[in-house]
């Protein structure tokens, strides 16, 4: 029997019903919604549901509520509030009206009106991260820093990523080191997934670099990236990643480049890019950003490859 609507907290009242009621059911729905994702379907649902909307609702309903805000909310956003108001129906067994022509002749007018195109992170290419750590010092923090630029770009890792890798989770070997993400956003069953990071064949080694910043650390277990002081104290506990957009602006800026393009995922996405510009196969690189798809990588690759057999340069 699906569960009430009640007074509209929270996510789906069928998967809170379960979860709160229902123990066994409930660990099992905590494990396989990821965290991030929770909050988000909870947020975006409190938005459909204070503005007014029902579970179950009408395609009328939904078809409302997006049109309703489509000059204040982005594209996206509105693509997202969908499907929690479609995990919501389906959660209570209703079918999703999120599926109807009506709602998706109105999404695809706002689309048409607004245009998709989303705000990317500028990557941080080969060159210009050469340049950024040529401008660090010689400090623990630029050590740590020095170290996590160059392990975040060599591995392709997503900010939470980063921040998840700890001692325990590096093999060293003849080539240089194997990584163990034990999960990813695309890994949401946990199954694992291992990275080479190769010793460098420029000054800029990230193996190298990590090395020296656990030795001067005293880093032997736990989490590898931590917060130092102004003081060069090191504390326990590993860093956020909201503190990997903060360095990565930061070094940036120090640099001399404009820091607000620049995000923690200027790291992956100038690996990507970077990698894509030097002709390495799209696959070789899936390999080691963790894209679940050429599709999802095609933005990188694309850019990437904008000059390359380029007709202009062929002619000019």
């Amino acid at each position: 029997m699906a569960a009430q609507t009640g007074d509209g907290k929270g996510l789906a009242p069928a998967l809170d019903f379960a979860i709160n009621c229902i123990p066994l059911v409930g660990a099992f729905i905590e494990a396989g919604i990821a965290p991030a994702t929770r909050r988000a379907y909870r947020s975006d649902l409190d938005h459909f549901l204070a503005w007014g909307g029902a579970i179950p609702a009408t395609d009328a309903q939904v078809a409302a509520y997006v049109a309703a805000h489509a000059d204040t909310l982005k594209v996206a956003t509105l693509t997202r509030r969908l499907a929690a108001i479609s995990v919501a129906h389906e959660a209570q067994g209703y079918s999703s009206p999120v599926r109807s022509p009506l709602v998706r002749a109105t999404m695809r007018g706002i689309r048409r009106e607004r245009g998709v195109a989303q705000r990317q992170a500028k990557p941080l290419l080969r060159e210009d991260l050469f340049a950024v750590l040529a401008a660090m010092g010689d400090s623990l923090k630029d050590a740590r820093d020095r170290a996590l630029l160059l392990i975040g770009f060599a591995g392709g890792f997503r900010r939470s990523e980063l921040c998840a890798i700890n001692c325990t989770s590096i093999e060293r070997v003849h080539q240089g080191l194997i990584v163990t993400l034990p999960r990813s956003k695309t890994d949401q069953d946990a199954q694992g997934r291992k990275i080479g990071i190769p010793f460098g064949r420029t000054k800029w080694c990230p193996v190298h670099a990590l090395d020296r910043w656990l030795d001067r650390a005293g880093i032997a277990e736990g989490s590898i990236f931590r917060r130092v002081d102004r003081h060069g104290r090191v504390f326990a506990e590993g860093m956020s990643p909201e503190a990997v957009c903060l360095i990565v602006r930061e070094r940036v800026a120090a640099a001399g480049y404009d820091p607000r393009p620049f995000s923690g995922h200027s790291l992956r996405a100038g690996l990507a890019t970077s990698a894509a510009q030097a002709g390495v196969p799209t696959w070789k690189i899936r390999a080691q950003t963790g894209h679940a798809s050429d599709t999802t990588l095609s933005r990188y690759v694309r850019d990437g490859q904008l000059f390359t057999g380029n007709a202009i340069g062929l002619l000019l």
